[in-house]
């Protein structure tokens, strides 16, 4: 019976093979191969018959289940953003190979204004809650940071305050 099984596998172009690792994207996408390394932010493998390294972000990843050991290996959570209200949860990255595997989406800004009575700390952090927000809404929980300026005293708006500026971005599950 196991033969019959295994032809007809074969006969309709399907393999088995129980040594490969499986990851599971939030996305709910399956990627079958082997995983070389997990990484402080990423996961390194190679897709099932190449030989070619791939990486993906774990933040793109719930778990892995190594073919070998049966094992399971959780990743992230996945992250929800339904709204503006839901800014605190958006991440930004400041490396590229953090969103590797996850969809790209707009550009988003936060800035504070040119006329504000912000020391440059706390106009950076407005700065950063507006470019959460901005991507919040627009249903993106990451960010990948592509501009971050601040001007600061009397030369940037003339009364002494600082103006931050932040761009990046926008990105979601696939």
């Amino acid at each position: 019976m196991k033969k019959l099984f295994f032809l007809a596998l074969v006969l309709f172009g399907l393999t088995v093979n129980a040594q490969s690792d499986q990851i599971f994207k939030h996305s709910g996408e399956t990627v079958n191969g082997k995983v070389i390394r997990v990484e402080e932010y990423t996961v390194v493998f190679k897709y099932d018959g190449e030989d070619a390294e791939n990486t993906i972000s774990k933040y793109a990843v719930e778990k892995v289940v190594y073919g070998k050991s049966g094992r399971t290996e959780q990743m992230t959570e996945k992250i929800v953003v339904n709204g503006e209200a839901d800014w605190e949860k958006v991440i930004i990255f400041e490396e590229k190979s953090y969103i590797a595997g996850l969809k790209k989406g707009d550009e988003v800004r936060g800035k504070t204004g040119l006329i504000n009575y912000h020391t440059g700390n706390t106009g950076d952090k407005k700065a950063e809650m507006k470019l959460k927000k901005a991507a919040a809404a627009a249903g993106m929980p990451f960010i990948l940071m592509t501009a971050d300026k601040s001007t600061v005293g009397a030369s940037s708006n003339g009364l002494g305050g600082s103006q931050n500026i932040k761009k990046g971005i926008g990105y979601r599950y696939n």
